[in-house]
């Protein structure tokens, strides 16, 4: 046969399923569970369309939103340690090397120190038309100016109203400004994972970039202090977003741009901001008073691991472990004692120990609330009338320690408590050697932690020490009450398996 025989009779025609060869026919069929099922088509039938999923176009929300973001730079005059001018945009500041030359030198002539302009640049939002602006406490820290821009390029001062370290959310207000334009805040309650934002900033100086994504996680605690409680998103957050807006598609801001994960300095979808249901609770002090006035129970407070909980004889880990009380505070003139789990603060379940640092925050001076206590497996209720926040009274730590555990200890005698800065009327036994890797090191065990406790028994020596641990049961957790410093925390550790 003839090349271009060949050729035409290659024609392959889809007619209902079949493909038609030189006098061969084929069906493509695949055998399911015995029977035929097509490609084309369950039983030859029409396959079912999937669903639509309509993608948001967020042109006319940027547009609507985008005149009420703001730029914000500040100046800041910073002592150069170096004395050899430098900072941002060249000198010694910039290169190690470079200083660790000329170091020597400066010293040796006592050349004097220049102190250099430092400066940064961040976002905000306005929130009337009188100038007020939301945005990040780090962006405006220790600023000496603050020079405000708008979409328009229209430029303000701007001065600071009130700033909350704790929370990282500042009020600004512009200086000479009226009808602005400015957001609406929503209801970051109301978000879900999944649902799509927008965020809108200044990134690496790119004024009014915007960006959009979708809510990848809620509440999330990042270790940036007692109060986390942030959105993680994976909408576009990159340096000098931090102050902007996370918007809902409604337009409302949800949330506040803060930090991003990120292993080189940029964007790599894990970005996160602050709940603006936060900033509608601490916005109108800042305006009143210009700093936030906090709740304070009065306790020091860890998470309770697993092995913590099976220590303690409960059920689930859960709760917040109180790991020390502050003499004369309201939980101690309540009744509350190390080693009782808080369960239920005012009517809220207390499910991670993260979440009460904000409950105790968000409640008002001098009231009064009940908490529900699991102290030795019994679940005990207290009226506790809520203090004011002088400073930080919360901590939390996580858990350790035991025998064959890797560790070795003595008794703490006065002299010895006396070299830790400790009372030289505490009890306990101090650690003189963890060993690398075992099961002491691998709970969090120190090198000069005093042991005071032994699964809630007082061990005032070695001895005593000693027999505690022998009386564990097999392949029960020990827990230990530890003084580190001028803390004490409880720590939790299973023994090998023997």
């Amino acid at each position: 046969m003839k090349a271009g025989s060949n050729r035409r009779v290659a024609l392959l025609a889809a007619l209902g399923g079949f493909i038609i060869g030189v006098g061969v026919c084929v069906r493509f069929d695949l055998l399911s569970h015995g029977r035929a099922v097509s490609l084309f088509g369950g039983d030859g039938s029409t396959a079912s369309n999937p669903p639509t999923v309509a993608i948001p176009d967020f042109a006319d929300l940027a547009s609507h939103v985008s005149p009420a973001v703001v730029n914000i730079s500040t100046t800041q005059e910073v002592k150069n340690p170096h004395g050899l001018g430098g900072g941002p945009g060249g000198g010694p500041d910039d290169d190690d090397q470079f200083q660790e030359f000329f170091g020597p030198f400066e010293h040796f002539f006592n050349m004097p120190r220049r102190p250099f302009k430092a400066r940064s640049l961040g976002s905000g939002f306005l929130i009337d038309e009188k100038g007020f602006i939301i945005t990040n406490n780090h962006v405006v820290e220790n600023a000496d100016e603050i020079v405000v821009k708008l979409s328009t390029g229209k430029e303000f001062k701007a001065k600071v109203v009130g700033r909350d370290a704790k929370t990282d959310i500042a009020l600004i207000e512009l200086k000479g400004a009226s009808g602005l334009p400015f957001v609406k805040l929503g209801n970051s309650d109301d978000l879900q994972v999944g649902q799509w934002v927008v965020a809108i900033g200044n990134p690496f100086g790119l004024e009014n970039t915007v960006t959009a994504g979708i809510v990848s996680a809620l509440g999330r605690h990042i270790n940036q202090g007692p109060y986390d409680n942030f959105i993680q998103t994976d909408a576009a957050i990159n340096p000098g977003n931090s102050g902007g807006p996370l918007l809902n598609t409604k337009g409302e801001v949800v949330g506040i741009n803060t930090a991003i994960f990120s292993r080189g300095g940029g964007n790599i979808g894990i970005g996160f901001a602050i709940p603006i249901n936060l900033a509608h609770e601490i916005v109108p002090q800042l305006k009143a008073k210009g700093h936030v006035t906090r709740g304070w129970l009065g306790v020091m407070i860890q998470k309770v691991t697993p092995d913590i909980a099976d220590s303690l004889g409960l059920e689930e880990a859960k709760g917040a472990l109180v790991a020390d009380v502050v003499k004369d505070g309201p939980a101690a003139a309540a009744g509350l004692k190390q080693g009782d789990v808080i369960v239920e603060f005012d009517g809220k379940p207390v499910v991670d120990s993260a979440e009460l640092p904000l409950l105790v925050a968000r409640t008002g001076v001098g009231k009064s609330v009940r908490l529900k206590v699991i102290r030795d497996k019994e679940t005990k209720e207290f009226t506790v009338k809520i203090g004011e926040l002088k400073e930080e009274e919360t901590a939390e730590s996580s858990g350790t320690t035991s025998e064959d555990l890797g560790l070795a200890v003595q008794t703490l005698t006065p002299e010895v408590a006396e070299n830790l800065n400790l009372d030289k009327s505490v009890k306990g036994v101090v650690v003189t050697q963890v060993e690398p890797g075992g099961p002491a090191a691998e709970a969090g065990l120190r090198r000069g932690d005093v042991i005071l406790e032994v699964n809630r028994k007082p061990v005032k020596n070695a001895a005593a020490y000693q027999k505690a641990v022998r009386e564990l049961g097999k392949g029960k957790s020990l827990l230990f009450l530890v003084r580190r410093g001028d803390n004490t925390i409880f720590l939790a550790l299973k023994p090998p398996a023997s």
